[in-house]
């Protein structure tokens, strides 16, 4: 499954004109970014849970004519055979693909497509840090369709070498 991801991916990447490295007048994000670390914060008691599992699988890339693909999914996650197991599916999924901005420290989307139909035609804008190869991003407080109350999350992603 990882490799199919990874390719999976990989050709996204490339059919949206990805590339790996960043030049001088491009935006730092631009490249590819493999998840590590997907937490959810409650806004009402501060808890962190690990929503997607210890070891989710994902990526963003972003291409330097402003494309943003970005794919999460949770730890362990099986096929379905019946409707109700491959309903459950869409709770470890987050994915999303469109035009962004940088504004500072945020990076704002213009949701073109989505998992969640509700997210089409919407701005989904991202707090982010970089830190070498490593980028934090965190989004502000919402309800999601994946997890009860108001949250938001925190995103630990590796720059793709």
């Amino acid at each position: 499954m990882k490799t199919y991801m990874k390719a999976g991916m990989a050709a996204l990447g490339i059919a949206m004109g990805g590339s790996a490295t960043v030049q001088a007048n491009e935006s730092p994000l631009v490249g590819a970014w493999r998840l590590v670390a997907y937490q959810v914060e409650s806004k009402d008691t501060l808890k962190k849970i690990p929503a997607m599992g210890d070891h989710p699988t994902g990526r963003v890339i972003f291409t330097a004519d402003h494309r943003v693909a970005f794919v999460l999914t949770g730890e362990a996650r099986k096929g379905g055979s019946i409707d109700a197991e491959k309903a459950m599916l869409l709770n470890s999924l987050v994915a999303y693909t469109g035009i962004e901005r940088v504004e500072g420290n945020q990076w704002c989307s213009q949701v073109e497509s989505a998992w969640n139909p509700t997210w089409v035609g919407t701005t989904q804008c991202r707090e982010f840090r970089i830190d070498g190869d490593t980028l934090e991003v965190l989004t502000p407080w919402r309800e999601m369709p994946n997890w009860p109350g108001t949250t938001r999350s925190i995103i630990t992603f590796e720059r793709d070498k």
